[in-house]
């Protein structure tokens, strides 16, 4: 039985805890044991730790911590010491949730800035040898049918076709979703895109010492993520779906600009969390951050000090994505890839 469960943690992309031994199961039940998911992000270090309750989870612990593990890998090309501190500090905790809730199963993921530096496998090295913490840098594709694995099932209800994106750090995600099958969606085309809120942030900066100037900068933001979408819109409209249709999004970005569509005042997932916002509104909620300057950001509700100096990047790539997928409406996503491996760890364990 120890072996089969090892056999299942690969198969699955998972590891075990040496902590926890498997609990134990007969042939006729399924291990319903605790699993875990750790997405190393670009920007931000997330844990979710949860049980299997019916066809879903119940999450029974949690973390997030802003590392920015990829402040000035677009210049450099390589991850600083200070940004691996950082993120190695943020995995020591993540490290230490693990053992003291007796995780089972665990799948720890990183993405764009391990991808992209010259020294990522050096830095996962690192990360293994002082929190016992096995990342896997996944690709690209990888991270985009996570991330749609994880949230599609706040897709507003329709039959034509969907757009899932992605803002991450160093990189965007878009998912074409052209059908269903057996029930789940059909990723028909995927396009990653290198911008994310933290690599657009340093390579096209939103600076200037008047709205007019800001928003010349914004432009140039904007301008640089239409550029790096131009092949998918041209496979878009190859493929007949140029005039858009329903629309999905998953990030800080869409989060934080729904909060503020709302006038919370302090941010509530279970607000966000599948709402469906009219395009209109986050496409006016971004011309108006677009053309404050950092301090003003930084005094409204949901934002603060610690997105006020990205989320103008992460507005100049939301409106990339309605033009190039002109939407009514979007539905919001406060989930995404740590929800996807949790699910597809789940799936795999039950079916073994």
């Amino acid at each position: 039985m120890a072996e089969r469960a090892h056999q299942a943690a690969q198969a699955s992309g998972g590891t075990r805890q040496g902590a926890a031994p498997p609990p134990r199961t007969s042939r006729a039940a399924p291990m319903r044991g605790t699993y875990a998911a750790l997405d190393l992000g670009t920007n931000n270090c997330r844990l979710l730790i949860a049980r299997p309750a019916g066809d879903g989870f119940v999450v029974i612990d949690a973390f997030s911590r802003i590392v920015r593990l990829g402040e000035g890998l677009t210049g450099s090309g390589k991850l600083s010491d200070a940004a691996m501190d950082r993120a190695v500090a943020a995995l020591a905790v993540c490290a230490d949730k693990l053992r003291r809730r007796n995780v089972t199963l665990v799948r720890s993921v990183a993405t764009e800035a391990c991808r992209r530096a010259t020294n990522g496998r050096d830095f996962v090295a690192r990360v293994l040898a002082e929190t016992g913490i096995r990342l896997q840098i996944i690709t690209a594709e990888q991270e985009a049918r996570l991330a749609v694995t994880g949230c599609h099932a706040l897709l507003e209800p329709g039959t034509g076709p969907a757009l899932v994106f992605d803002i991450g750090g160093g990189s965007t995600e878009l998912v074409l979703l052209d059908g269903e099958s057996g029930g789940a969606p059909h990723v028909g085309d995927w396009y990653s895109a290198p911008w994310g809120v933290v690599s657009l942030s340093e390579s096209e900066p939103h600076v200037g010492d008047s709205e007019e100037e800001l928003r010349a900068a914004y432009m140039r933001m904007r301008d640089r993520v239409a550029a790096a979408f131009a092949p998918f819109a041209t496979t878009l409209k190859e493929r007949g779906f140029g005039a858009g249709g329903r629309l999905l999004g998953t990030s800080g970005t869409v989060t934080t600009l729904a909060s503020l569509h709302l006038e919370l005042p302090n941010y509530d997932r279970r607000a966000v969390d599948g709402l469906i916002v009219p395009a209109a509104s986050m496409r006016s909620l971004s011309q108006r951050l677009a053309g404050m300057n950092i301090g003003q950001r930084a005094e409204l509700a949901c934002i603060g000090n610690e997105r006020a100096d990205l989320v103008v990047a992460g507005c100049a790539i939301l409106e990339a994505i309605l033009d190039l997928w002109p939407a009514e409406r979007l539905s919001v996503a406060d989930r995404g890839i740590r929800e996807g491996i949790l699910r597809t760890l789940m799936a795999h364990e039950f079916r073994t």
